[in-house]
């Protein structure tokens, strides 16, 4: 047999007083500083959330900053890298032109030694024919 609404608010009434009698005074005290206590929690909880997402997001500002930075210093390193190949073709034109410089040299001092002999085998002989 179901129960009416009657009975039912009277055993919610005869739980509610049983459950009062048998809770001190000084509990119903102690329950509200707890849940005062636990709202403070939650809130300083909430305001250190806030926190770390605000810290959260200012290291990522830095880390784009970071970023931009090393961005900046790879295009200065491509340009220096140019550079050197610059550097370096210039370095091969004046390898290139020293070679034949001492080519030339070379060349010069061959047709020097032959004309220094033949001038003094020309001479020995216009000496030996003379004497």
């Amino acid at each position: 047999m179901p129960l009416a609404n009657e009975d039912i608010e009277q055993i919610r009434r005869l739980i509610r007083e049983e459950v009062e009698a048998r809770i001190p005074a000084g509990m119903v005290r102690y329950d509200l500083e707890l849940r005062e206590r636990m709202v403070r929690v939650e809130e300083e909880l909430k305001h250190q959330r806030e926190l770390m997402e605000q810290g959260f997001h200012l290291m990522e500002k830095r880390f784009e900053q970071v970023d931009k930075r090393f961005e900046q210093v790879e295009k200065r390193f491509e340009q220096i890298d140019r550079r050197f190949e610059q550097v370096e073709k210039r370095f091969e034109q004046i390898d290139l032109r020293f070679e034949r410089l001492t080519e030339r040299f070379d060349r010069f001092m061959k047709w020097s030694f032959a004309t220094t002999l033949t001038v003094g085998g020309l001479v020995v002989a216009a000496i030996k024919y003379l004497t």
